[in-house]
């Protein structure tokens, strides 16, 4: 039978036009002034698999902070909304729905935002997808907010914020004089006004060289720093604050020190209107003790390394002495003792994971590998391991990611033995895998005792351990920084969802390889 070539020239061309069109539809996405996100319903938790441009802008967040997360997070703390419940009965029901509701963006900053929610269904009229179209309100928000206040307290308002004025003039002064932190007030052009006694006997200054001096050129120029004054540069007319930027420098007559320096605009009306706060932090003693610190891990954890390899080593020569008729007792010692010498090496091994990040020199063997094979082959070995845990396994990528496979492994098993460790009343611990858009998500969900918000913000920081649980459970909190900066290297994201008393879901995502 003779080939149709007009065929296949008709259907390469439909092809390349289809293509045509979706990078014209994705262009187009990315160009309009609303944000617009994509969720995938036939997923657990329906998280977002697309967003243009315009929501990277209003959230503050870039697209792989996004991917994977289900829609609420931008609501932060603030949950309590009755637009919440909107939304989640019409998901449920599969309905579009119109709504304002507050949200936060990365930074912690408010802003109302106008949502049209709209199902999309397929050939079946079953909901596949949703489309969330978002626009920033604030300004009308605002707008409408002052014009009530206006209209109903003209008068009031005029005499409180007269007394609010000269409270905020006295409260800030009071501030400056005696905060035990150096504290510079700075005009629209960088000459310093203000100057707390802190900082004169800090800098060891007097107010003449300080007050009336522009900040770039005090004592020898050493604040005139391109980068700190390049970030100065952008308060005022944005208010971006400069959070935690590091200054490492040698004064006259104090010698070295190393500070964080953040600045705000002062947003007071009248005489403080159009001013810059900086408060500078003396962080050289932390910063010394931080190397002392890492100075002793690295070198703590290679000393204990050589005699505990040795130790293990002779102990299997005693095991393999024992003979069938050796009293079970001293079997059992036998087995404790072997069960205490790896959770001696796991806990070094975790510290020299530690030295190398802290020094740049964690190793990563990056090679491409199944991901859905390598963490059901964790997942079984945990419960051959902890046979009374009930782990329960779902989902599937069918992708092929990048990195150390020996790493993700670690990452995976730390956050299963978290799952076990802090779920004493709960055995049940659910791992699921999904393809979420250009990136494969895990996530290990328990159904413990749960995290407040405030220890969520600091859980992946280094020796970083939740307060009620540190006489109750041992460790170190070390296990989930490391896992975080593995994550990290690998260019994927380690975060938390968690509410007191209802447990926790700990996710991380990696780049699928060639995603196509």
């Amino acid at each position: 039978m003779r080939k149709n070539p007009s065929g296949n020239s008709n259907a390469k061309q439909r092809s390349e036009n289809k293509n045509n069109d979706i990078d014209l539809y994705l262009k187009a996405l990315n160009s309009a002034y609303s944000g617009i996100i994509i969720t995938d319903n036939l997923q657990p938790d329906n998280p977002i698999i697309y967003c243009n441009k315009a929501f990277e802008t209003i959230s503050g967040y870039s697209q792989d902070e996004i991917i994977g997360h289900n829609c609420r997070f931008l609501q932060a703390q603030d949950r309590s909304q009755e637009e919440r419940k909107i939304i989640k009965e019409a998901i449920l029901r599969g309905e579009e729905c119109k709504i304002e509701i507050r949200n936060y963006r990365k930074d912690g900053s408010l802003f109302w935002n106008e949502l049209f929610i709209s199902p999309v269904k397929n050939d079946e009229n079953q909901v596949t997808h949703f489309i969330g179209v978002q626009n920033d309100i604030s300004d009308r928000k605002k707008a409408e907010h002052d014009l009530r206040e206006e209209k109903s307290h003209v008068e009031l308002k005029i005499q409180q914020r007269t007394k609010e004025l000269q409270d905020k003039e006295s409260f800030l002064s009071s501030i400056i004089e005696t905060v035990r932190e150096s504290l510079l007030v700075l005009d629209a052009n960088y000459i310093v006004i203000s100057a707390n006694k802190h900082f004169l006997n800090s800098f060891k200054v007097t107010t003449e060289e300080t007050v009336g001096k522009e900040l770039f050129d005090l004592g020898n120029q050493q604040w005139d720093i391109a980068s700190l004054k390049e970030m100065l540069t952008q308060i005022l007319p944005t208010n971006n604050p400069v959070i935690d930027y590091e200054v490492d420098h040698t004064f006259p007559y104090i010698g070295r020190k190393v500070m964080l320096l953040n600045a705000y605009r002062v947003e007071f009306e009248g005489k403080y209107k159009d001013r810059i706060l900086i408060a500078i932090e003396d962080i050289t003693e932390k910063k010394e003790q931080d190397r002392r610190k890492d100075d002793f891990l690295s070198i703590a954890s290679h000393e204990l390394k050589t005699p505990l390899t040795t130790i293990k080593g002779l102990f299997q020569i005693v095991q393999r002495l024992s003979v069938d008729n050796t009293d079970p007792k001293f079997i059992s010692t036998l087995d404790k003792i072997a069960a205490y010498i790896d959770r001696l090496n796991l806990l070094i091994t975790k510290l020299l994971d530690t030295s190398k990040i802290q020094s740049g020199n964690l190793e990563l063997h990056m090679e491409p590998f199944e991901i859905d094979k390598t963490i059901q082959d964790a997942v079984e070995s945990m419960r051959l391991a902890v046979p009374d845990a009930d782990i329960h396994f779902s989902g599937s990528s069918d992708s092929i990611v990048e990195g150390d496979e020996l790493q993700i492994i670690q990452v995976l098993n730390n956050l299963l033995s978290n799952a076990i460790k802090y779920s004493p009343e709960s055995k049940k611990i659910e791992v699921s895998i999904h393809r979420v858009a250009t990136f494969v998500k895990v996530s290990v969900r328990d159904y413990g005792m749960g995290i407040s918000y405030q220890d969520r913000l600091k859980i992946f920081e280094r020796f970083f351990r939740v307060s009620h649980i540190q006489k109750k459970f041992p460790g170190l909190g070390i296990g989930l920084y490391v896992s975080h900066e593995i994550i990290v290297n690998h260019n994927g994201t380690l975060w938390v969802e968690s509410e007191l008393g209802e447990g926790s879901t700990f996710n991380f995502t990696l780049p699928i390889l060639n995603n196509k």
